[in-house]
This record gives C-alpha cells, sequence and structure tokens, in this order.
C-alpha cells in the first residue's frame, strides 16, 4: 500500500482518539448523562468499540487478513494502552475520576468489536464458500 492511503486510513483512529481527549478534558459537572444504571459504562464500551474498529482499519489490510488474531490482540491492547492513559488524563480534571471500571468498560468495547469484526469475517466465508449471497441486500 502506497503512503498516502495508509495515512488516510489513520485518520479516523486519529479523529476518535481526538473526540475521546476532548470528552475527557471536559469537568465533571459540564455534561449529564441519564439516569440509567451503569449508562456511563455503556457509553465508554461504544466509543471504545469505535475506536477500535478505527484503528482495525488503519491496519494494513493484507497483515490484518493474514494475521487476523494478531490483529485483534493488538486492537484489544490498544484499547488497554489508550483507556490508561484516559483513565490518568482525567484524573487531573475537575469533577473526573479515575476508575478501573471505566477501563474495564473500554477494554470490553474494543474486545466487543474485534469479535464482531471477527464474526462478521466469519460469517462472510461461510456465505461465501456456500454460493449464497454475502453482503447485506436493502432488497425485500
Amino acid at each position: 500500500m502506497d503512503r498516502p492511503k495508509a495515512r488516510c486510513r489513520l485518520l479516523p483512529v486519529l479523529l476518535a482518539m481526538g473526540a475521546i481527549f476532548y470528552q475527557s478534558h471536559q469537568p465533571g459537572n459540564s455534561f449529564s448523562l441519564p439516569e440509567i444504571d451503569h449508562v456511563d459504562k455503556l457509553l465508554h464500551s461504544l466509543v471504545y468499540a469505535v475506536l477500535a474498529l478505527a484503528f482495525l482499519f488503519a491496519l494494513p489490510p493484507q497483515w490484518r487478513r493474514q494475521r487476523p488474531w494478531l490483529a485483534g490482540w493488538v486492537t484489544v491492547l490498544f484499547c488497554l494502552l489508550y483507556g490508561i492513559s484516559d483513565e490518568v488524563h482525567q484524573a487531573f480534571i475537575p469533577g473526573r475520576h479515575a476508575g478501573i471500571d471505566d477501563l474495564a468498560a473500554d477494554v470490553a468495547g474494543g474486545l466487543l468489536a474485534v469479535v464482531g469484526c471477527w464474526g462478521w469475517r466469519r460469517w462472510r466465508t461461510i456465505m461465501k464458500s456456500r454460493g449464497l449471497p454475502h453482503e447485506p441486500s436493502c432488497s425485500g
């Protein structure tokens, strides 16, 4: 892959990281969440699932296809390390705190995205081997 395309593949992961950093930098009293138990953990998981998908996209496609397990574990490790840096960052923001439970939700989101990608790839392979349509269809 040429360098300009590789750099373009980094853009989504950099945007996701920037959005996480920006949101983490907001004081604790600057936003309110719905009164739903553990909604913050759900949000952590969803945001880090997006980060994981962006990171997977940034990996070289051929390497990702040849080493899916390694690509998956590198992605989860990336989410763990970025989650640690995010929690440390939040510890210095008024009204925010660092929490191992938030970090666990971050890693869970990354893991969910990786497992979802593996499942999607497996489903497409099975459908292709059976000669069935393997792309989603919008027609009735």
